[in-house]
């Protein structure tokens, strides 16, 4: 069969050989026997007759130009690599082979632009493949198709590069700022990849976490070295929207790397330049970390008012601006969002109510002995709603109902002030204001 397979290319041949001058332009010097050779080689090709494909298509790759045809070229790779896998022992062949095919890698590039991309995707991949003992060689190599390529290029070549860099980088051949470059850049290029589907979506944003882990685990980002490295990049140009997000990211995810002026400042201009509620709130932490009240509250404030937040979102920020304000001895503003957060997101109500009734038991009210005592009752009622609204609250509801009822004033002294149990009773105090009813220890 494979006789009377090449019995037929040689008479296809023999209906090139009257057009062998036009043919001369695009098969070179020797065209028929250019030609003869990519026949030989093909048919064995197309059987998966690799053995007797390899030496006639190196007679082909000798005769033949590499405009030639494309599958010269793209066939070459696929035959070298098959020699290669069979010889991966033999360090000498190996390196030859290996050359070889990149050399082959570089023709389709040069001679093939409509195919360079994939070329090019596909020679880094088999940089990764076959020079891995090569670590400086193979760095050198991925940096220049990533560098040519940019968001073209296929994610996980921009791990094999970060990959590498990080081994460079523990055997002491790579400083921290060239691994540091590599990170930025493979984030940002993945980035602006374009996915054809969702399957090609997660798997770039999985790609990007495995970097991401890559970076964390090899300890190159210091904070120390990120301050280094970015604040005079940022002090130069410090409204450059893109390096900021790269210094609140990559500070990020360094440990025990946010507090401090240069992530500050970062977040800050992603703030002013693309302003939404995730980067008000993240404002609002970095100040109530360093207990700046007035700039915390203001920012969280932008945070609730942002139109892209929704009910539920806006009642968690509520109930932690309330708490926050009333760590720092803001009643009235923390019993004003705690009230809020109820509204916005009813599921809050328990912890909410809790928040209230501690405010008012622990606020300072003037007056006379009632009017001193009387936030007591109020503090009660929202303690009693409380663990109604959440029974997991109730036995912390009933520790602090007993603690503030005894501080409730005896029947004889209410009486004296001309009110009663069960009376209606408005409470002013440290600007707020609620309406409860009158109990007095019996």
């Amino acid at each position: 069969m494979k006789r009377i397979v090449l019995l037929i290319s040689i008479a296809a041949m023999a209906l090139f050989s009257s057009s062998t001058l036009s043919a001369q332009g695009k098969f070179g010097p020797d065209s028929a026997e250019c030609i003869k050779y990519l026949s030989y080689y093909t048919e064995y090709y197309k059987q998966k007759n690799y053995d007797s494909a390899l030496p006639n298509w190196r007679q082909a790759y000798h005769l033949c130009p590499p405009t030639s045809r494309y599958s010269l070229l793209s066939d070459g790779t696929t035959l070298l690599k098959r020699v290669l896998q069979a010889n991966s022992k033999n360090p000498i062949y190996k390196e030859a082979l290996v050359d070889s095919i990149m050399k082959i890698y570089d023709e389709r590039i040069q001679y093939w632009p409509k195919y360079a991309t994939s070329s090019l995707n596909n020679k880094a991949l088999d940089m990764y493949n076959f020079m891995k003992d090569e670590p400086e060689k193979l760095y050198e190599g991925l940096t220049n198709a990533v560098t040519e390529l940019g968001s073209s290029a296929r994610a996980n070549i921009y791990l094999f590069q970060i990959s590498t860099a990080v081994d460079l980088y523990k055997d002491g051949k790579l400083d921290p700022e060239s691994v540091i470059n590599v990170y930025e850049t493979a984030v940002k290029n993945i980035g602006e990849m374009k996915p054809k589907n969702d399957t090609e979506k997660r798997s770039n944003e999985k790609t990007v976490s495995d970097i991401e882990s890559l970076f964390i685990t090899s300890q190159v980002a210091s904070c120390d070295n990120l301050i280094a490295l970015f604040t005079p990049r940022f002090e130069a140009d410090p409204q450059n929207l893109d390096l900021a997000k790269n210094i609140v990211r990559m500070m990020g995810i360094t440990e025990g790397c946010t507090d401090n002026d240069l992530f500050l400042s970062a977040v800050t201009v992603m703030h002013n330049m693309e302003p939404s509620h995730v980067s008000a709130y993240n404002l609002y932490k970095l100040y109530a970390g360093r207990a700046d009240v007035e700039n915390a509250i203001k920012y969280m404030t932008e945070a609730i008012e942002n139109a892209e937040s929704d009910a539920v979102t806006d009642g968690g920020y509520q109930y932690e601006l309330a708490a926050f304000c009333y760590k720092n001895a803001q009643n009235a503003k923390a019993y004003e969002a705690a009230q809020k957060a109820v509204e916005l997101d009813p599921s809050l109500a328990g912890k909410a109510y809790m928040l209230m009734g501690t405010i008012w038991g622990s606020v300072v009210c003037s007056g006379n002995d009632i009017e001193q005592r009387a936030k007591y009752w109020v503090a009660v009622d929202y303690m009693n709603k409380a663990k109604a609204a959440d029974e997991t609250l109730a036995e912390d509801a009933n520790n602090m109902i007993r603690q503030y009822s005894s501080y409730y004033p005896q029947t004889a002294e209410a009486f004296m002030y001309d009110i009663t149990d069960g009376q209606s009773y408005t409470v002013s105090c440290g600007g707020m204001r609620a309406t409860t009813t009158v109990r007095t220890q019996k």
